[in-house]
């Protein structure tokens, strides 16, 4: 049994990618800007075993990426509800969380200059099919 609310019927497709389109770039965001400013800070573990626990959480809260990074998964997060507000959960939260995975490995590889190897690319382009046939 699917339970829809009726705007979630009548959603015009291309509002509904714009939906799915905010929540992946919101996140993908937030998790970029949270990885940088983790990499920036260095090791917790060293600063903990230096700094003690206060020093490790005075390192992650004054840390401007890390906030930009937090605001922008609350974004995310809230960008979500409203999708979930008018489009059927069955859509939004594969299409969201694998296109997010997509994002991620792209941003990864462009951003944060990691090593994204050729089973990730796979990974992601498979990933890509299955939304496509999803949404189809």
């Amino acid at each position: 049994m699917t339970i829809l609310s009726p705007s979630a019927v009548s959603v015009n497709p291309w509002v509904g990618a714009a939906m799915l389109a905010a929540i992946v770039v919101a996140s993908t965001t937030g998790e970029v800007l949270t990885a940088a400013a983790m990499k920036s800070i260095g090791d917790l573990d060293d600063i903990r075993a230096h700094s003690g626990m206060k020093g490790a959480i005075r390192a992650v809260l004054t840390c401007p990426l890390f906030f930009a990074g937090v605001s922008f998964l609350a974004l995310a997060f809230f960008s979500l509800l409203f999708a979930l507000n008018h489009l059927s959960l069955g859509l939004v939260a594969p299409a969201s969380a694998s296109l997010t995975v997509v994002t991620n490995a792209i941003a990864a590889k462009f951003f944060l200059h990691e090593n994204v190897d050729k089973r990730r690319w796979t990974a992601a382009v498979l990933i890509c099919i299955g939304v496509y046939f999803l949404v189809h």
